[in-house]
């Protein structure tokens, strides 16, 4: 069994053509897609980057690990503690690990562990090839190591490689040399004018006028990257950076996968296909980051294509945690009672023991820019905010994603009864995940007891001065208020 995963930092489902994009940014991955199950309702249970990838790799929730953040506290694993035998769980637990248990070879391709701290990340890898730019690498940087590999181990048997590319990510890098493939092709028509007018004046971190987190400065590193959106030929600038760089890496898969056909093992391997998160992109009011529960941000592309495996689309709904208990059940093995997930592999092949879990809503949570945990069920994203992260949103926002996919009418005020059924979903979670874990506290407020967000902390009076300074004092005047105890 040979297993490629490509793990494709910060993509949006709905900027690849298989998802139906209109703009030609993937056709290397729409060549996958068209031999694979796609997912159209598949999610990260944690955002962003860290405790994504944390998720996916231990199969639990960061509830129940405690990694929900990108500093502090919540940053790290929970330790076993005194139950701890002479290995720890991940050596058998974890994805690569538990892979190892079915006789493969891993393989990792990526700066993930070294950029976060992320050492478990590593755990049940033999191989891990580090690309050594800390997130900051461009497909080029990446492909070699992958070609080089290959070239020397792509037709033995039983390997599971795992390739991370960063071109999605901020700030978009695709060289000048690689054109402008999306120069006449339009904009999307939801950010009118009236919009844009809007999100230049929102209050909060990435926003329009603070692409750079807190400010609008440029480095000249990353020529399509821009510092604020304040007009159409920013905003063309923001998007086409962003397609640029899907498109870039897309044509580097495209090497991967020829190495693949010509070592003759394309077509019968498996390839999966996602991502850690997505990427805000004036939804929310926030441009090129990914800082919430929503919707946008924690839909994530999959698309598996399985030997013998089905070729269609499914919409039921599925965390990324769900991937290893699903391997479990394709490879025939017992489902390891750590993992939180449930197996959709009913989904991926014809007559598997137990048909997948139809889940009727799913809880979505957000702890290093913001504090938030998002509800996804029927039509609609429901919102929970605990800290705001400097963004002035209100405590609850609901979304009709079916109608208003990019989230710009907030339904929270006249539609109560959906709420109710939004907090009562949570709820409900919230008991589940509490009375399957030893610790008693939940990590969400170890980020608040600890003084918010890693991303906000420090930064309020700074941040409250260039909001005087560009017109938007009342904004200032209100985080004051909110956050009085912050600096």
């Amino acid at each position: 069994m040979r297993i490629l995963y490509l793990d494709l930092d910060t993509l949006r489902p709905d900027h690849l053509g298989c998802y139906g994009y209109h703009r030609n940014t993937s056709p290397n991955l729409d060549s996958i897609a068209k031999d694979a199950v796609r997912f159209d309702n598949y999610y990260c249970s944690d955002a962003p980057c860290l405790p994504s990838r944390n998720a996916l790799m231990t199969g639990r929730f960061g509830i129940h690990t405690g990694v929900v953040g990108h500093g502090g506290t919540a940053a790290d694993m929970r330790r076993e503690g005194a139950p701890r035998d002479f290995c720890d769980n991940l050596n058998v637990s974890s994805l690569p690990g538990f892979l190892r248990q079915q006789g493969l070879r891993t393989v990792l391709v990526s700066p993930f562990a070294e950029r976060h701290s992320c050492w478990q990340f590593y755990a049940g890898f033999n191989e891990m090839y580090n690309t050594g730019r800390c997130g900051g690498e461009s497909a080029e940087h990446v492909s070699p190591t992958v070609l080089d590999w290959l070239e020397r181990n792509a037709e033995k048997d039983d390997w599971y490689l795992h390739v991370n590319f960063w071109d999605a990510h901020t700030p978009y890098r695709a060289p000048l040399s690689f054109g402008e493939p999306f120069a006449d092709d339009p904009l999307p028509d939801w950010i009118t004018d009236e919009v844009l007018a809007e999100h230049v004046q929102h209050v909060g971190p990435h926003s329009a006028r603070e692409i750079g987190m807190y400010n609008s400065n440029e480095n000249p590193n990353f020529p399509r990257h821009p510092g604020e959106v304040i007009d159409r030929a920013g905003l063309r600038r923001m998007f086409d950076g962003y397609d640029t760089g899907i498109l870039y890496m897309d044509t580097h898969i495209g090497y991967i996968l020829d190495a693949l056909k010509k070592a003759g093992v394309y077509d019968d391997m498996a390839i999966i296909v996602s991502a850690d998160h997505a990427e805000n992109i004036g939804e929310l009011g926030l441009y090129g980051e990914h800082a919430t529960a929503d919707y946008v941000n924690c839909r994530i592309p999959m698309l598996i294509k399985w030997p013998g495996g089905k070729v269609g689309t499914d919409d039921g709904l599925h965390y990324n945690l769900d991937l290893l208990p699903t391997l479990a059940e394709l490879f025939n093995a017992n489902k390891n009672p750590l993992w939180d997930g449930s197996s959709y592999a009913s989904c991926v092949v014809e007559n598997t023991e137990a048909e997948s879990e139809k889940r009727d809503y799913l809880v979505l949570s957000q702890c290093a820019h913001l504090c938030q945990r998002g509800v996804r069920f029927g039509d609609y994203i429901y919102l929970r905010t605990y800290h705001d992260g400097y963004h002035l949103y209100p405590k609850e926002m609901l979304f009709n994603i079916k109608d208003d996919p990019h989230e710009q009418h907030d339904l929270a005020k006249q539609e109560r009864t959906i709420c109710e059924k939004a907090v009562y979903y949570l709820n409900d979670w919230h008991d589940d995940m509490m009375q399957t874990m030893q610790d008693d506290i939940d990590p969400l407020w170890t980020v608040i007891r600890e003084g918010g967000p890693y991303h906000t902390k420090g930064h309020l009076e700074q941040y409250c001065k260039r909001l005087e300074q560009t017109g938007r004092a009342e904004g200032a005047a209100e985080l004051r208020r909110r956050h009085p105890n912050e600096k």
